[in-house]
């Protein structure tokens, strides 16, 4: 059983990234398959993929698409019920499932105005107040799903699509060197220490890009090797 998995561009599709850590993290089968996100061929690269539209679009093994990240995360954790996708505890699962769609609906301010770029990190980011709300917002979560941790430094100790789903979250913190507390910037450097999240890192750059798509006219400072 084989899943079919297309993506964007590693570097900034922050949703590409969510979609392929749910099949690498928890060993599940699947090809790969690039979609034109920045060449212009995206609307005709998902078109056998009707109605489709955005990336990652998953098909399942018997042809089914599906769409959107939550849809997605739900369905694979329903195949899978011995992979660990969410946590075993009832109440962490719940909790966990609260985050990942609070994940998916909110943050607009920070998904705004920080959009994930994984080759440096931005210095001198101006952090406006809507974007400090989100920030908080996120930490409030964070701390919330401490209460149900268990042994291990993910959210809810042992890796679920929780941490899936804020990995672009922490890419985002690190690569504007935003104000965060000491917990959230560790939480934040397991994720890019992560195998996993370095592999996916390592690939988008072999791509290169001239210009930068999202160049903010700020000073750099290399990623961090974490």
């Amino acid at each position: 059983m084989t899943y079919d998995l297309y993506i964007g561009d590693r570097t900034f599709s922050s949703w590409s990234l969510r979609g392929w850590l749910m099949l690498e993290k928890f060993g599940l089968p699947y090809r790969t398959h690039m979609i034109g996100l920045y060449s212009g061929t995206m609307a005709d690269d998902l078109a056998p993929l009707a109605p489709a539209r955005l990336v990652p679009t998953l098909k399942l093994p018997d042809g089914t698409v599906v769409g959107e990240s939550i849809a997605m995360a739900e369905t694979l954790a329903e195949q899978n019920p011995d992979a660990g996708l969410w946590p075993k505890d009832p109440a962490a699962r719940a909790t966990a499932r609260w985050l990942c769609a609070e994940m998916a609906s909110g943050f607009s301010a920070l998904r705004g105005a920080c959009a994930m770029q994984l080759q440096h990190v931005n210095t001198g980011f101006e952090v406006s107040d809507a974007v400090r709300t989100d920030l908080d917002r996120i930490e409030t979560l964070w701390t919330h799903a401490a209460r149900f941790k268990t042994d291990g430094p993910w959210l809810f100790g042992t890796y679920s699509l929780a941490d899936v789903f804020y990995a672009p979250v922490c890419a985002r913190i690190v690569g504007y060197d935003l104000p965060v507390s000491d917990m959230a910037r560790t939480y934040c450097m397991t994720t890019l220490a992560d195998p996993a999240f370095k592999a996916w890192r390592a690939e988008g750059l072999k791509t290169v890009y001239d210009p930068f798509p999202y160049d903010m006219g700020l000073p750099t400072t290399d990623w961090p090797s974490a």
